[in-house]
């Protein structure tokens, strides 16, 4: 063998090498999006299973209040059904409606003292609470980790090997812009 033959050998090896560790940054970028969605999805299990709980409580005290309740449970069953069929596009209008329910069931039972006296309703509202700023930490976490995967499948030499081995873009979980919008706080109190 020739030194040009070395050459080219070592050419070839470095490109396949290259190569290789390009497939493996994509395969690891994929898998860091399914990971960061998994988490979320524990979360909104959690938070599913905790729900019917809290509406439960607030019958015993809410007796006038049951629109309220139902919008809870509706929005609770569209988050519900958008995350058992992974659709990120439909969960976000979902999980939109859920807080802005809870919102205003956490609002209406201000207006029942016994009712926010009540241990179980307070542990349920914690225990909601947390799980919905860990859901807003998940959503973060899932968020930029589908950023990272989707420029990284249109940038040069990734895409190349993205496109040969059917590496796709994922949707962001985003929430609708009322739920991002600043709270009028004069009309709060007003």
């Amino acid at each position: 063998m020739t030194v040009t033959a070395f050459i080219f050998l070592g050419i070839i090896g470095a490109i396949a090498l290259y190569a290789i560790v390009l497939y493996n940054n994509l395969v690891t970028l994929k898998h860091n999006v399914d990971k960061a969605w998994s988490n979320i999805d524990v979360l909104l299990k959690q938070r599913h299973d905790e729900l019917p709980k809290l509406v439960e409580t607030c019958k015993q005290y809410m007796k006038f209040e049951q629109e309220t309740l139902q919008k809870v449970m509706q929005a609770r069953s569209a988050v519900f059904s958008a995350r058992e069929k992974g659709d990120v596009g439909a969960l976000g209008p979902a999980e939109t409606q859920l807080r802005m329910g809870l919102g205003n069931l956490f609002a209406v039972a201000e207006s029942y003292p016994e009712l926010k006296a009540n241990n179980d309703f307070k542990h349920l509202q914690e225990r909601i609470s947390g799980l919905e700023n860990g859901i807003a930490d998940r959503r973060e976490f899932y968020n930029e980790s589908v950023n990272l995967n989707n420029i990284r499948i249109e940038q040069f030499p990734d895409a190349l090997i993205a496109r040969n081995f059917n590496f796709k873009p994922r949707q962001l979980l985003e929430f609708s812009a009322e739920e991002k919008r600043d709270v009028d706080i004069k009309a709060l109190f007003s």
